[in-house]
């Protein structure tokens, strides 16, 4: 009860609701996911419409959302014999928030990953881990994505409120 009374004194509103009645969720779900090439950008895709359009695809989209994703793996420790036992892989993901109505870029940013695995003498095993890895950097880019547009749709929310 303290917390509630201590967090409602400093203005904290939650991301999806408060004042603005929720005003990222509804601007999040007119927002169309380009497709993504690759295996991957096929995954990065499918969690960006997770977190974006949970209710499905947007009959009449207004937004377009592009990603460009770059994946790279580079081998982190590496034994006398030179074989690697530990390797890192990151995800760039460049991405922009196009208005289809004007063509207009509205905003423009980075999003990134880094995850490790460790490479061990059972191939499965290795193949596992680095999937694993592949996997938590496609949720993690897709989140921060999705969270940097909810930050900018609430933005956008406050001015038009303010004004």
């Amino acid at each position: 009860m303290v917390v509630a009374l201590i967090v409602a004194g400093c203005g904290f509103e939650p991301l999806y609701g408060g004042k603005q009645g929720g005003a990222p969720h509804g601007q999040l779900a007119s927002v169309k996911v380009q497709t993504i090439p690759g295996r991957v950008g096929q995954q990065v895709h499918n969690y960006l419409l997770d977190r974006i359009n949970s209710a499905g695809r947007p009959a009449v989209p207004l937004y377009l959302l592009a990603v460009d994703l770059d994946v790279q793996q580079v081998s982190l420790s590496i034994e006398q014999d030179e074989t690697a036992t530990r390797a890192k892989v990151v995800f760039l993901a460049n991405f922009e928030l196009q208005d289809i109505a004007t063509g207009d870029v509205l905003l423009s940013r980075l999003a990134r990953s880094t995850n490790t695995y460790n490479i061990v003498d059972s191939a499965v095993q290795t193949r596992s881990a680095e999937q694993d890895a592949i996997d938590r950097a496609a949720r993690q880019v897709s989140d921060e994505i999705s969270l940097i547009l909810s930050l900018y749709f609430r933005r956008q929310a406050a001015q038009t409120s303010a004004r």
